[in-house]
């Protein structure tokens, strides 16, 4: 086997690879004889059908069967022959796979780089503190009233925070167009659930107004058919209410688990909560900055490959997230290339990591990881059976411990500063 291998520019690489015909024609020629033995065909006696014949039959489906498998064999042997990481599938060209004749291909393809990690001590993270006040407990108390909020019908004007039910229908040139009609709509002013300029008409209303709405769909709007241009919308109120939120009471503390109905019991309860969000989340900022910090600090070339392949992997994740069960084809990838580049590059940073410190992610490591898994689901036991009879599963869950292991020692290696936030910045910081 001949191989030859020329750089493309970057990490494409171009790699021929030249398989001799006696090889070829030698495993064809044996498969044949194999096949001859049991072969049944009308005329002859089973295993005595003549060579030429069998050749006939079954030479050219023989021939694309051990050209196939010469690919993908002389492929794995060539790239470990030249040292070759490739990245992605390879395209490949075949040049010749006649009788006689040698079985020549090319494969393009990008190879993983060379990474030279120049800096990973002594990354600067800042570690946010927070304190859990009286006053933010009390927020989370009254979003928990919220939840539990009923409405009652006024007689008097709407204003912010009231709830009106409305029948519309909008136009655009006196058209009636699809999405612009509804009937018994409630909706809370000032909520951002309208559109501004149908939002704004309806506060000051009340019940029994009909109102016309000027709205201006803005020009990036989800739908291409009404996108930036004027609609009129013919509104009718039904009802006006004002939201009545329950008091933090006995039986508003019972409605939570809390037997005794105790408020301080649920307060404390919510505060334990806090607690507990707060230090997951200062854990998550923290180990995004020193990710952050470390592409920054090693900057590495990317296979376009795998670039494209984790945006294909997160578009697809966004159109699982609204409800669709398939990714529609001409869903464009831009909009999440760069994401895309991000993680693929934090991974190849942390794989190489991983190979120069030795980290590696011991069983007691695994199990815990899927205990905290698992504790999330109903049923526990049976999501971890499930991930233990399938290894890809407990492979992903056993790479994830081996990421945040890499991370940590990152943290331990960092310059780690403080800095005093307040509960709800911490817990509103972007962390995309």
């Amino acid at each position: 086997m001949q191989v030859s291998v020329e750089s493309l520019g970057g990490l494409q690489r171009r790699m021929t690879v030249e398989v001799p015909s006696n090889e070829v024609e030698k495993e064809i020629e044996q498969r044949l004889k194999r096949v001859g033995k049991t072969a049944k065909l009308k005329g002859f006696r089973p295993g005595k059908v003549p060579y030429k014949v069998l050749e006939q039959r079954y030479g050219g489906e023989i021939r694309q069967d051990v050209l196939s498998e010469l690919l993908r064999s002389s492929y794995a042997e060539a790239v470990t022959q030249e040292k070759l990481n490739p990245a992605g599938t390879p395209k490949i060209e075949t040049d010749s796979m006649l009788a006689g004749a040698d079985f020549r291909y090319t494969a393009t393809f990008e190879v993983y780089p060379d990474i030279e990690l120049k800096k990973v001590a002594g990354l600067k993270v800042e570690r946010p503190v927070a304190e859990i006040t009286d006053k933010d407990v009390d927020q989370v108390l009254d979003n928990l009233r919220s939840q539990r909020a009923h409405w009652h019908a006024v007689e008097r004007k709407s204003k912010q925070g009231d709830q009106v039910n409305i029948d519309f229908e909008g136009r655009i040139d006196d058209e009636i167009f699809e999405g612009g009609t509804g009937n018994g709509v409630d909706v809370v002013v000032g909520a951002g659930q309208m559109l501004p300029d149908f939002d704004k008409a309806l506060n000051g209303v009340s019940a029994g107004d009909d109102i016309k709405a000027k709205v201006r769909f803005p020009k990036d709007y989800h739908s291409d058919d009404v996108a930036g241009k004027k609609a009129v919308f013919s509104i009718q109120v039904n009802s006006v209410s004002e939201q009545h939120l329950p008091e933090v009471d006995e039986e508003f503390c019972k409605s939570f688990g809390i037997e005794d109905g105790s408020v301080d019991e649920l307060r404390s309860g919510i505060r334990d909560n806090m607690e507990k969000e707060l230090s997951e989340r200062v854990t998550s900022v923290v180990r995004e900055q020193v990710l952050e910090e470390l592409a920054a600090a090693n900057p590495v070339e990317l296979p376009q490959s795998l670039v494209e392949a984790e945006a294909r992997q997160l578009a697809n994740d966004a159109v699982r997230q609204m409800g669709l069960s398939e990714t529609p084809e001409d869903l464009p990838l831009e909009p999440f290339m760069d994401n895309a580049r991000k993680r693929v590059a934090r991974g190849l940073l942390v794989g190489q990591l991983v190979e120069q410190e030795g980290i590696s992610a011991d069983r007691e490591s695994v199990e815990a990881k899927l205990d905290s898994l698992v504790g999330q689901y109903g049923d526990p036991e049976q999501i971890a059976s499930v991930y233990r009879s399938d290894p890809r599963l407990m492979q992903q869950l056993e790479m994830a411990v081996i990421e945040e292991k890499v991370i940590d020692w990152l943290i331990d290696q960092a310059k780690v500063t403080e800095r005093k936030r307040s509960f709800q910045d911490v817990m509103q910081q972007n962390n995309a």
